[in-house]
């Protein structure tokens, strides 16, 4: 059975070193010739107003957190709702039990008021 592992082994160990490989070639091979200009940011060719590492409102975190975690669900129930009468009744249990959990965080969510705007 362990044989069964060795054209996955080898495809991570030539992807790792092609990683490595380009990264070193890059450090070794490429210029470096630092100036103002290059190292200043540049955005779509407008000159930056602000820091870059300017702070923002928390909430815009947790709304996007929240969006990935309700889309990953909606992304799941598409493949359910396609076979749902081969799975039969286990089918539709585990997707209830997946729909209760996910229930289970939104109400968590509200519950701490993560979606007020305060």
């Amino acid at each position: 059975m362990a044989e069964s592992y060795w054209p996955l082994i080898i495809v991570f160990l030539v992807a790792v070193g092609f990683g490595l490989v380009t990264v070193v070639a890059s450090q070794i091979l490429g210029p470096k010739r630092p100036d103002p200009i290059k190292l200043s940011p540049y955005e779509c060719g407008v000159e930056p107003v602000e820091d870059a590492r300017k702070k923002f409102f928390i909430h815009y975190y947790i709304v996007a957190l929240l969006f990935l975690v309700f889309d990953i669900e909606i992304v799941f129930t598409y493949p359910w709702a396609v076979k749902f009468k081969s799975m039969g009744l286990w089918g539709f249990i585990e997707m209830a039990v997946f729909i209760v959990i996910f229930l289970a965080i939104f109400f968590y969510v509200l519950g701490r008021r993560a979606l007020e705007w305060e």
